[in-house]
């Protein structure tokens, strides 16, 4: 620190002393600051100064610059602006979160100057966007520091001039250079002159600040891309599509670059990319961290853990993002007599049948005692005689009551009219509740046997935890949104989520059925397709060479509740000058609809490839008529028990009763009768 301090002493004494540099930069930044103001919308403007210089912002330059507000900002010689100091800190932080678009940074110590940008860079407390002024200092252009200025473009450096001939002194005077920009840095850092002030006036009265990513002459920039559709579409070994190659073409033409396109090492294996054991970063995030690439594509979420480390484009569309889950067929045609009510109306029909036929029983007990009891009273004697009421007998016992209720519940006439009025009329009401009832039957069975077998699918969080099969996706991240995440499914989901590298493999894990894949629902639609052809391309190889054709594996299906919808940007490096010009071009290709149509384009070529199952046409085959083979073998095993009760009956009860005579049987029936 001794040393570091001896520096500083050696710099101010050198400008004090020799230079006498002060006064004549106040006059400079007062000239340079109204001609900002004049020309731009200038919110405030933060003054970074240390001891040596704070005597150059006195009260001359505030009343002779146009009113704007002002944060000044006084370091210590010996502070380490790499890690600055409470005060220092929240200084900068206040005057960016006002929104401060003009930096004057004018430090002694060249070495305390670059620390404080690298500072600023990394935590994102300065505002790189803004404009800059800053003492000129080769120490500001060493090649660790080249990034900076590929971040820092609106900036005029001052680099002071005084001439001495002889006895005689030239006035002073600065050169005002700015960085290279949009041109690369090769190596040595050569900046480049924009202006000269002199005698209190500019030489060439060049707009120091003006825009350099309007026009970026043809320069290449680096794009690093990873493959995931709909974003980054391979269509052959040197031809990439999607909806965010269109949009960079698009911004290539409107802002004049050369893209040159190349995806990162073992991109197959690092993908987007994650933080290693060392610090540093894999994949596509990598190559923007270490600032190899200037923009990247591949579905960047517009996540906090992507803006940390790159800058975000505004979102050009949301995505769906939910699991891919297996499905499963139902073979439910055994039960399809049932399927047409619920359990619960099931019950009421049961129960309407078996209160029905036991008011009819009622009605005819009654309305044949009633008719005994006329019969009676008058006092009229016949021969003895079985025969009952015309139609009474429908219903003179509770078994056949049952029984000829059940036949108008199928539809089936009655055999003969019973002749009370009160039987008649429940007879007539309870066959309008049969008509009803049988046609929404018939109606809805013939819906069944139309439609194909239904599937059970997994629709919801809560669905995917019931089943209790394994979750996964790709990266750390991911797994630690789920697990902290307020919803309690998703925490339960993030319990048991696995990190997966391989989409494929995930796919086959999911055709056996005991895996869920978590992505875009686009890319789970891709997935899925391309899953299902191969497959079919594999039976029919099968098929043509063995003569046979089959498929154990389980049909996939995306779940129609999403998870999350989350916006998808295009990242460009961290503090990069072009967001701001890129993020008006994006809105506008968003707001013409341009997006949509790309999008569509993308999924145009999946959605063809998807061979959904055939059209679904209104025939019976056997299989749907298995109902009607299992209720025959219900009704065939019902009578073949009953025909066995009564030859158990008959040969173990009836023949072992000693009044048992099989000569004269009608004898033992009547007898018997008599006696019951």
């Amino acid at each position: 620190m001794d040393l570091y301090k001896r520096n500083v002493n050696a710099d101010s004494s050198l400008i004090v002393k020799e230079l006498q540099v002060r006064k004549d930069l106040e006059f400079a930044l007062i000239d340079l600051l109204n001609g900002i103001i004049r020309n731009d919308i200038v919110t405030c403007v933060t003054i970074v100064c240390d001891t040596v210089y704070l005597s150059v912002f006195e009260g001359a330059l505030f009343k002779r610059t146009i009113t704007v507000p002002f944060v000044i900002v006084v370091v210590k010689e010996s502070e380490d602006l790499l890690s600055p100091n409470f005060d220092t800190l929240e200084s900068l932080r206040e005057s960016r979160k006002d929104g401060c678009n003009v930096y004057i940074i004018i430090l002694a110590n060249g070495l305390q100057l670059t620390r404080l940008l690298r500072f600023g860079d990394r935590y994102r407390v300065l505002d790189t966007r803004a404009k800059y002024i800053i003492l000129h200092d080769i120490r500001l252009f060493h090649s660790n520091l080249h990034y900076i200025w590929k971040r820092i473009v609106n900036v005029v450096f001052l680099k002071y001039h005084k001439t001495i001939i002889g006895n005689v002194k030239s006035k002073a005077w600065f050169d005002l250079s700015t960085v290279p920009f949009p041109n690369p840095i090769k190596g040595i850092f050569i900046s480049r002159r924009v202006d000269i002030w002199k005698n209190g006036k500019f030489h060439y009265g060049r707009d120091l600040f003006a825009d350099k990513t309007g026009n970026l002459n043809n320069e290449v920039l680096n794009v690093v891309y990873y493959e995931h559709v709909p974003s980054v579409i391979a269509m052959n070994s040197s031809k990439v599509g999607g909806v965010e190659i269109e949009i960079l073409n698009t911004l290539a033409q409107k802002m004049n670059f050369e893209p040159r396109l190349y995806q990162p090492a073992n991109a197959e294996v690092h993908k987007w990319g994650q933080k290693q054991t060392n610090g540093s970063f894999s994949g596509l995030l990598g190559e923007m961290v270490h600032n190899k690439a200037d923009v990247a594509l591949g579905n960047l979420q517009y996540t906090p853990y992507h803006l940390e480390l790159t800058d975000l484009s505004i979102p050009y569309t949301s995505q769906c993002w939910t699991f891919l889950t297996p499905e499963a067929l139902t073979d439910n045609s055994w039960k399809t007599l049932i399927l047409p009510f619920k359990l619960y109306m099931w019950i009421a029909v049961l129960l309407v049948l078996l209160v029905t036929g036991a008011i009819f029983y009622g009605l005819a007990v009654y309305y044949m005692n009633l008719l005994d009891y006329t019969n009676s009273l008058k006092m009229t004697k016949k021969p003895t005689t079985d025969a009952k009421p015309v139609g009474m007998y429908l219903f003179g016992e509770i078994t056949n009551s049952i029984l000829y209720t059940y036949g108008m519940l199928l539809v089936v006439s009655l055999p003969k009219l019973p002749s009370g009025w009160s039987i008649r009329l429940l007879t007539g009401w309870y066959w309008l509740y049969c008509i009803l009832l049988v046609v929404s039957y018939r109606a809805s069975m013939t819906a069944i046997l139309a439609n194909p077998a239904p599937r059970v699918t997994i629709d919801t969080l809560k669905e995917l935890v019931d089943s209790k099969i394994a979750c996964g996706g790709w990266g750390r991240e991911t797994k630690k949104f789920f697990v902290e995440s307020l919803d309690e499914m998703s925490q339960k989901i993030g319990v048991r989520f696995e990190n997966v590298d391989n989409p494929e493999e995930a796919a086959s894990r999911i055709a056996k059925g005991v895996f869920a894949y978590y992505d875009s629902a686009n890319f789970l639609k891709y997935l899925s397709v391309k899953r299902k052809n191969s497959i079919m391309t594999m039976e029919f190889e099968n098929s043509t060479v063995n003569g046979t054709e089959t498929k154990a594996e389980r049909d996939l299906h995306i779940m129609t509740d999403c998870v999350v919808n989350i916006p998808i940007s295009i990242g460009f490096h961290k503090n990069s000058p072009l967001k701001p010009l890129a993020d008006v071009y994006i809105r506008r290709i968003v707001e013409v609809g341009l997006v949509e149509k790309w999008l569509s384009d993308a999924m145009y070529r999946i959605r063809t490839m998807d061979t959904s199952e055939e059209e679904v046409k209104a025939l019976i085959n056997l299989k749907k008529l298995y109902c009607a083979f299992i209720a025959l073998a219900i009704g065939y095993s019902l009578s073949f028990l009953c025909l066995l009760g009564e030859f158990i009956h008959w040969h173990f009860i009836i023949k072992k009763d000693p009044n048992f005579d099989k000569y004269a049987m009608d004898v033992y029936y009547v007898n018997k009768n008599k006696k019951q």
